[in-house]
């Protein structure tokens, strides 16, 4: 059951994205950048908790749960440390998911031939 919840979660937020490129003109960036805040913002305000406790890692992994990541890695830190965990915890929090970006990133552009769109 974990498993359907996951992809059922994990699918809305891209539907969601997806319908959100097809049906408005925001750019993909625009998008990107939208769905972290808005993981951040629900995380701080414990809402994204009850998303993350029904649909796992399909809530976890897309990009409102990196922003989700950041609040919560922030907000601890700000708890152990003060005012400089507010410029550090997002940092400490982020580090494993954004090294695993880019070594991935790397190893995928050695492999493939990318070509940009005309």
């Amino acid at each position: 059951m974990d498993y359907i919840r996951a992809f059922v979660v994990g699918g809305l937020i891209c539907v969601i994205a997806q319908i959100l490129m097809d049906k408005t003109k925001l750019t993909a960036g625009r998008i990107l950048v939208s769905f972290v805040t808005i993981g951040v913002i629900l995380g701080a305000l414990n809402i994204y908790d009850f998303i993350i406790e029904f649909g796992k890692e399909g809530a976890a992994i897309p990009l409102p749960g990196f922003g989700y990541n950041l609040a919560k890695s922030t907000i601890k830190e700000v708890d152990k440390v003060g005012l400089l965990g507010a410029f550090t915890g997002g940092v400490k929090g982020g580090a494993g998911g954004i090294s695993a970006a880019i070594v991935f990133g790397y190893i995928m552009s050695l492999i493939f031939n990318s070509k940009t769109k005309e």
